[in-house]
């Protein structure tokens, strides 16, 4: 696709040049700053000064004034003209002789004294643009010979040119271009490049130059464009590499230049200009006569066979822009990154994310929003411009401005739309993705109200799951912009979040609690009490927790206690004193009941006041649904239930004080016999149990549960008076409308009580009080359990009276271990005791091993009280 990128130039005008003479053509041409050197068919050397004008419309031309021309006096054309700007000379082709004239007054350098400044027999030459030579005044030159198959490497000087290499070649050369070391050469049939210092030569591609003209041309450091077969221009480096996709140029090519990043070629009728970066024609210019194309220190200089031209490359960011103006945004990317080497850094860096941020836009236009993104973050756009397209999205007291010259060709997104709904729908939700990824990143600094606020407006508007998150974390959004949006599209419970978040919880509460009531509608959440009541465990601010847990224990108590019982412990100012909370509940009973099972049954607090409360609060409850007529007799016992698991688990409340509101209910005798075990009364207890209520398998529980944390004479202690109580009402004295039923109860639950726990009983005392006329075969699992518990007693007993003496036996071998050794006496030493010399070795050996008299410690033993432990022993002296 086509680019303007350059422009021609008229430089020198045929009548400037050759005034009324036709039959004179132009042959060569040198430019070395301003300075211009024309050589013609004539011999003649023509010297211009070029100067640049630029309009006051930015369009650039040159201005030509001529200094001098010069005959050289040999009736042949110049051939080539080259400067050597530092020795102040013009290297000079004509008639096959190379030689110097003097840069101002074109006059030839005589020869120094002991050497030559000429060379003949040349059919060709060339500067080395890169010399290997540190010398400045002296310049590197090649040059072919007409007549052999050679290339001399030339030291030019200012007065003298000397010979210091010559490269054989094995066909003729008929162009050449030289950098460092290596020569690039256009022999007959082929290319080849040699490396004249080591010798060493790579071949590169044949080429017929009989067909047409060879072109070598060097374009960088070890780096060349020839003309190829089949009208390519291939590159090569000096290692014969090609790094670079070939243009494909006009098979008639006479001369080529390079102009990063473009290859302009000439031929018979035109200059086509091609991009190095993806090897496209961008442009054509029509050019008759033309056959000279150079570029000297990057200017683009051409010649027809009468006038002059220079080729001037439009400013770069002219082309980019031409490039976007149409849409071709890799093109342009191209032609930006491609040119960095020619830019300073820091303004390449502002250039180029630029151009990413004009890309971006024109994708975002074409709804390709995948590449728009992608050029949006490698620009580091101000993510402002996006948002500032979209009406009303950014706050009222946002100080952005956009970015002059624009970055894009849209009002607003309305104008980008053309009023189609479809299209703006799909922008939005960009948006709202691109917003999403860039708030928690460095693209929001400096700007994150705008970016939340209008974060928050497109997912009101769009009714996006999104919107709850962003107003649970930390966000920026403007309050006074985000009210008034969110109540437009009747997202209450966001705009109470957002209050929140903006230390406003009071205004929260009170928006919430108008939804819960039913003036404001939001469906948003439809468990919001349950949300205002967790709300109010966690704030801090106790002052509004006492304000409104009223209307939360009013709508709903067993839910709304929950912000006394689920709210987090801490020890700081924003816990709750559970005697506040008690007193404040005070008309709300069924919270209160439930805020007093938290204390005493979850948070196990031990104080009796609690523990009595929450006791009577059951007793009380217990008593309503008594007094109800008819009964509802399953919430009695769910009521009943949770009374006596207290009675039995608490040891702080105030029994008494609950006895005497029981006194008079027959109903609880179950409770009242709890009681009596809790003032551990159980022989009321147990008659309330066995003769009031005949509940027998309450009364063994009673016993296991009055004796749970007590040693086992205590449960056998009780267990022996249930049994006594059985036994007494079984009495023939008893009469059995006293004790409410018949003996044979108590009998069978007598003996159901001694063979289901036989082992707790005394099976001796058990006998004893067993009446005489029971049958032995009713009590046959109790005997037989305690047989059993009395041999295996008796047995244990044995075995441990059994391992105590061997362990004794043990220790006292381990002692005489220890003190093995002998025992000596003599008629040297004497008795502990009587202090009397040994006449014999009979002795005793006290502990600690002192020997005594046998009679002595006999003797001891009879005066002692308490027998002591010797040990015998019969040393031999």
């Amino acid at each position: 696709m086509s680019v303007k990128a350059f422009e021609l130039v008229p430089a020198v005008e045929r009548d400037l040049l050759m005034g009324d003479k036709a039959r004179i053509n132009i042959e060569c041409i040198e430019c070395c700053g301003k300075k211009l050197y024309v050589g013609t068919n004539d011999c003649f050397i023509h010297h211009f000064l070029l100067d640049e004008v630029t309009s006051s419309k930015g369009k650039l031309s040159y201005l030509a004034q001529k200094k001098l021309h010069k005959y050289l006096g040999l009736k042949k054309p110049v051939a080539e003209l080259r400067a050597a700007s530092a020795l102040e000379r013009l290297i000079v082709l004509c008639d096959g002789i190379v030689f110097l004239v003097d840069m101002e007054t074109l006059e030839t350098v005589p020869s120094a004294a002991g050497g030559g400044a000429k060379i003949r027999g040349v059919a060709e030459f060339c500067i080395n643009e890169n010399p290997v030579n540190g010398d400045p005044f002296c310049v590197e030159m090649g040059i072919l010979s007409s007549k052999r198959r050679t290339v001399q490497i030339y030291m030019v000087y200012v007065d003298r040119v000397q010979l210091v290499k010559e490269v054989t070649t094995p066909e003729q050369p008929c162009a050449l271009s030289l950098d460092g070391y290596f020569l690039c050469l256009a022999l007959s049939t082929q290319y080849m490049i040699v490396n004249y210092n080591t010798g060493a030569s790579q071949d590169l591609f044949p080429y017929n130059s009989e067909e047409r003209r060879p072109i070598v041309k060097r374009i960088s450091r070890e780096e060349f464009l020839l003309a190829a077969p089949g009208g390519l221009g291939m590159f090569a480096n000096a290692e014969g590499v090609s790094q670079r996709a070939p243009v494909n140029w006009s098979e008639s090519v006479i001369g080529a230049a390079v102009c990063f990043p473009y290859v302009v070629a000439l031929d018979e009728s035109f200059i086509t200009i091609h991009s190095m970066l993806d090897q496209q024609l961008k442009q054509t210019l029509s050019f008759r006569d033309g056959h000279i194309l150079q570029d000297f220190e990057g200017k683009v200089i051409l010649a027809s066979t009468k006038a002059v031209y220079v080729l001037v490359p439009l400013p770069l960011e002219r082309q980019i822009q031409d490039l976007l103006a149409s849409h071709r945004v890799e093109e342009a990317l191209t032609l930006t990154e491609g040119a960095q080497r020619n830019i300073p850094k820091d303004k390449f860096q502002i250039l180029h994310k630029r151009i990413l941020q004009q890309a971006g836009f024109i994708n975002f236009g074409q709804l390709e929003f995948l590449e728009a993104k992608e050029h949006f973050r490698k620009g580091q756009l101000d993510v402002r411009e996006l948002i500032s397209l979209y009406p009303l999205l950014l706050p009222a007291s946002s100080s952005f401005t956009r970015c002059h010259p624009p970055l894009h060709e849209f009002a607003d997104l309305n104008h980008l739309a053309q009023g189609d709904q479809e299209k703006v729908l799909r922008c939005k939700k960009f948006l709202i993705t691109y917003l999403g990824e860039v708030r928690s990143t460095e693209v929001a600094n400096g700007c994150k109200e705008d970016v939340d606020t209008a974060l928050l407006k497109l997912y009101a508007e769009q009714d996006h799951e999104s919107l709850l998150d962003l107003l649970a974390t930390d966000n920026a959004c403007v309050l006074a912009d985000s009210v008034p949006w969110l109540e437009k599209y009747h997202k209450y419970f966001a705009l109470g979040l957002l209050y929140h978040s903006n230390g406003q919880d009071s205004a929260a509460l009170q928006l919430w609690i108008r939804v819960v009531d039913g003036d404001l509608q939001d469906s948003t959440r439809s468990d919001l009490y349950e949300y205002i009541v967790d709300f109010l465990c966690s704030i801090s601010n106790l002052d509004l927790v006492w304000k409104y847990a009223d209307w939360a224990l009013q709508k709903d108590p067993t839910i709304g206690v929950h912000i006394f019982t689920k709210r987090p412990l801490c020890k700081d100012q924003s816990q709750l004193k559970p005697d506040d909370v008690i007193t404040y509940l005070g008309k709300h009973s069924q919270a209160l009941l439930l805020y007093l099972e938290y204390l005493v049954l979850e948070r196990r607090i031990q104080k009796e006041k609690f523990h009595t409360h929450l006791a009577v609060l059951y007793l009380e409850r217990v008593l309503s649904l008594l007094s109800k007529s008819p009964t509802d007799e399953e919430k009695l016992t769910r009521a009943r239930e949770r009374l006596q698991a207290l009675l039995r688990e608490s040891n702080l409340y105030r029994v008494q004080f609950l006895l005497g509101k029981m006194e008079n209910c027959e109903q609880l005798l179950l409770e009242r016999a709890t009681l009596h075990g809790k003032l551990e009364e159980h022989d009321k207890a147990l008659h309330i149990l066995v003769h009031k209520l005949r509940d027998f398998s309450s009364a063994e529980a009673f016993c296991i549960w009055a004796s749970s944390c007590r040693d086992s004479a205590y449960r056998q202690q009780l267990f022996h008076l249930l049994l006594g109580v059985y036994l007494d009402g079984n009495l023939p004295g008893k009469s059995q409308t006293a004790t409410g039923g018949g003996s044979g109860d108590l009998e069978m639950a007598a003996v159901d009580l001694l063979n289901r726990h036989g082992e707790v009983f005394d099976a001796v005392r058990v006998l004893r009080m067993l009446p005489e006329n029971w049958s032995l075969q009713l009590l046959r699992p109790f005997l037989g359990r305690a047989v059993r518990a009395s041999m295996h007693a008796c047995r244990t007993s044995q075995i441990a009276l059994g391992l105590a003496h061997s362990e004794n036996l043990q220790l006292l071998h381990d002692r005489l271990k220890e003190r093995k050794k002998p025992i000596i006496v003599s008629e040297k030493k004497g008795c502990h005791l009587c202090h009397n010399t040994f006449s014999d070795p009979d002795v005793v050996c006290l502990p600690g091993g002192v020997p005594v008299h046998t009679h002595c410690v006999a003797q001891r033993v009879r005066d002692s009280p308490t027998k002591r432990q010797l040990t015998n022993s019969s040393n031999h002296t």
